[in-house]
């Protein structure tokens, strides 16, 4: 639009200009021909009457006079005629122009000094008039008085401006046209051969067409258009050769990494591009509270810690929440932006949401209604009409901005979480050709529980409308399955583990989430080594041992039990007083709702209290650091601790546990693990407990305490090798395998 601009500005000016110039003109030539006329006639009238006023003057007729200049009363143009004797004196004047003998009339004396006539433009009261005067003179050239005729030159000006509309709207006119005729000679000779090349050019690289360009001309466009041939004939070739490439060696390597994860997308997806959506954004931008600058931060998220290093080994599409405040900002005209920012490994699309929007869908149906509705928690879900409404809203938000991004041919979409139930049915309802998979990351329910839910059957309905659908363990799979067959309409095929519903089959299965991890690092880098330092002295940690926890606050996490368990910990075992320290770093999340906001008062009482309970000296057996933190500030907290203790009360995985093991490079920490964790089923070495279970889980943390070096170390290696194995590529190649599979099938 600017080059069209650019284009056309510069004639319309020349045009605007010139037309304008001649319109001056053509004004002005009106102007002195109107004025022209004007003036002959008022002589004529003058001179028409020289005669009888003559006679008048002569005999000092007044009666006469009056008569004389009363027959004006009624001409249109023609204001007045007024009589002056031979001293300037008014003998009669038209009665509706009687006001001009009040008028200063310098130009008598001259008159009657030079015994000339003169006719003149004159002001008279808010307008103007064309005066016309001549002297009466007799037979020995002896001056007898004056006749006076006074003009209305407002009908002069009306004609102008008349005049002036028609040539304004004329240049109008003519400007338009311009623009549209240069419009449509873009159209033609430019726009539309340009668009026949890019959409060519679309399918051709992709292999959905094998006919040459459209382009025949010999101009300069004809030989981009041969340019642009070789250039996606080259990409496509390329594109095969690295396909067949990556299948040759996903079957030499048994280790799953990044770059075998690389090599399975692009054997089994092809040119099909990866599209991942979620709540959370694996990048946010906002302005720190102190500088005042924006900063981009990775925010506290264990699906942003899972899908990241995926999209980054692969490249493709993920599609977020814009919530930082100062997002905005960073986004091209299609709201997409390269991350990570230092290295551009995949594009990120950010949708913008109101306040209202994210009030409803977020922190009301989301997170009041089905994040305490699936987690066992003893926290009653809402469930409110108006946040079930802007939920649906939401949702066909992202589905808009999803079908905007997806190939014309078979696309790949993976879906995030329990923000986006009804996505998928939206999705497919404009391309059924799409190929969708939805992971669930936190836990299912069972039938009984979800019912409670008043939307069941619409979520049940948008989730199957999925080829596939992942969950973390296999219980979650059954209570789905469950769900499903007695809440809805529908066949489970226990053999598949399938959901047939309307002839559309939905696929189940269990993939235990895992972390990138650091496994490849066997030595600490100095940076890393120098936060430690740095951490130990600040908190004064020489000597000591140092627990962590590393959570967003949140009720599921039973922060509140571990704190408890900690101080019966010490309370049990006071050997351990100036000894024992425990850091919890904690991520502040969902502030807007009422028990988030209750949790973190109860957490700062806690630790408040339970710190006071053993102030001696400098001590202080808990440190709770309340702020986010991102995967490199934590890096150090987990390298430095001899134990990370996981209390969650119910969670779907737990990859702060995965973290852990994965950040252990010498083997020596122990893992205190909740047993209502899906973590648990993989990492059966960590020491286990019941977080409700104060007394025990305070003996499990005296146990991960007093364990040998040997057996700390065993038990390290064996959950090193499970999270080495089953790491997040081998994760997201498991759910990328099933889901091409199933489009063969």
């Amino acid at each position: 639009m600017k080059r069209l601009l650019l284009f056309i500005l510069p004639i319309l000016i020349i045009v605007a200009i010139g037309f304008t110039v001649f319109g001056i003109m053509q004004i002005r030539f009106t102007q002195d021909k109107l004025m022209d006329d004007l003036q002959k006639k008022a002589k004529a009238v003058d001179e028409s009457l020289d005669f009888s006023a003559r006679a008048i003057l002569l005999n000092n007729d007044l009666k006469s006079a009056n008569r004389l200049v009363e027959s004006f009363q009624k001409r249109e143009r023609l204001q007045g005629c007024v009589i002056y004797d031979k001293e300037g004196k008014v003998l009669a004047i038209t009665e509706r122009f009687s006001d001009w003998k009040e008028k200063e009339k310098s130009y008598l004396k001259d008159i009657l000094a030079n015994k000339a006539p003169r006719g003149a433009l004159e002001n008279f009261k808010d307008y103007s008039v064309y005066s016309y005067i001549i002297p009466v003179i007799d037979d020995e050239n002896t001056i007898l008085g004056m006749v006076e005729v006074i003009y209305d030159t407002s009908y002069v000006f009306t004609t102008l401006t008349a005049l002036w509309e028609r040539l304004s709207v004329s240049l109008i006119t003519l400007l338009v046209l311009i623009v549209l005729i240069m419009l449509l000679i873009q159209r033609q000779i430019f726009t539309l051969p340009v668009v026949r090349l890019t959409e060519w050019f679309q399918h051709f690289q992709k292999g959905e067409t094998e006919a040459a360009h459209p382009i025949k001309g010999k101009d300069e466009l004809g030989k981009l258009a041969n340019e642009v041939e070789q250039v996606a004939l080259s990409l496509r070739i390329a594109r095969k050769v690295v396909s067949e490439k990556a299948t040759e060696r996903i079957k030499k390597d048994e280790l799953w990494t990044e770059s075998k994860l690389r090599d399975l997308i692009h054997a089994r997806l092809g040119e099909n591009a990866l599209f991942v959506v979620s709540n959370r954004e694996p990048y946010m931008h906002v302005i720190d509270d102190i500088t005042g600058q924006p900063k981009c931060i990775r925010p506290a998220s264990g699906v942003v810690t899972a899908i990241h290093p995926i999209m980054s080994a692969c490249g493709g599409t993920w599609i977020a929440h814009g919530s930082g405040n100062a997002d905005r900002k960073f986004v091209n005209s299609k709201d997409k932006l390269g991350v990570p920012p230092e290295d551009n490994r995949y594009i990120l699309k950010r949708v913008w949401l109101s306040k209202e929007e994210e009030e409803g869908y977020y922190y009301g149906f989301a997170n009041e209604g089905l994040w305490p509705l699936c987690h066992m928690t003893h926290t009653r879900p809402v469930f409110r009409e108006a946040d079930w409404q802007m939920y649906k809203k939401v949702n066909q938000k992202f589905a808009d901005s999803v079908l905007a991004e997806l190939p014309t041919k078979n696309p790949f979409l993976f879906i995030q979480d329990y923000h986006f139930t009804l996505l998928a049915k939206m999705i497919k309802e404009k391309r059924p050709d799409a190929r969708i998979a939805l992971f669930w990351h936190i836990p299912w329910p069972n039938p009984e529980v979800f019912s409670t839910c008043p939307y069941h059957k619409q979520i049940l309905e948008g989730m199957l409308a999925c080829d596939l659908i992942g969950f973390h363990v296999q219980s979650h799979c059954n209570n789905f399955l469950e769900t499903s067959n007695r809440l809805l309409e529908s066949r489970v095929d226990t053999e598949k583990f399938s959901i047939v519903r309307f002839e559309k089959e939905t696929f189940v299965r269990a993939f235990p989430i895992s972390v990138d991890g650091y496994l490849d690092q066997n030595k600490q880098s100095p940076d890393l080594l120098r936060e430690i330092d740095r951490i130990k002295k600040e908190f004064e940690l020489e000597g000591k041992i140092v627990a962590i926890g590393v959570d967003r606050i949140d009720y599921t996490k039973g922060l509140v039990e571990r704190l408890l368990a900690v101080d019966r910990f010490i309370e049990k075992n006071p050997q351990y007083k100036n000894k024992f320290v425990f850091i919890q770093l904690a991520a502040p999340s969902r502030t807007h709702i009422k028990q988030y906001h209750d949790l973190m008062n109860e957490i700062d009482e806690v630790v408040e209290k339970k710190n006071w309970k053993y102030s001696e000296g400098e001590w202080r057996p808990i440190i709770y650091l309340k702020r986010h933190f991102s995967p490199e500030e934590i890096k150090p907290y987990y390298s430095l601790a001899d134990i990370c203790i996981v209390s969650s009360l119910h969670d779907g995985m737990n990859l702060v546990a995965k973290e852990y093991v994965a950040s252990k490079t010498d083997f020596n920490g122990v893992l205190v693990l909740s047993r209502f964790t899906g973590a648990a089923r993989e990492l059966t070495d960590s020491v286990l407990i019941n977080p409700y279970a104060i007394e025990e889980f305070s003996d499990a943390i005296k146990s991960a305490v007093e364990m040998p070096r040997e057996e700390k170390k065993k038990r390290m290696e064996n959950m090193r090798k499970i999270v080495s194995e089953n790491n997040v590529y081998r994760w997201a190649g498991n759910i990328i395998t099933e889901l091409t599979a199933l489009k063969k099938s």
